[in-house]
């Protein structure tokens, strides 16, 4: 495995799953949204990932 990161096989659906969306998309209403919610996803799993590197690393938190 090395340093790589691997998505998991869930991760890789809703990558698949989203792909699909933005490729689906008719219009630029569309697209908006579906950019939002990736860019709220992305947030989300940033600040998950912030939460568990600080319990590791100070766990009486």
């Amino acid at each position: 495995m090395g340093n790589s990161i691997e998505l998991t096989t869930g991760q890789q659906f809703e990558i698949e799953r989203f792909s699909r969306a933005i490729d689906a998309a008719a219009d630029s209403e569309q697209l908006r949204d579906l950019a939002k919610q990736l860019l709220k996803a992305w947030h989300s799993q940033k600040a998950a990932t912030t939460w568990v590197i600080k319990q590791q690393l100070n766990p009486s938190l």
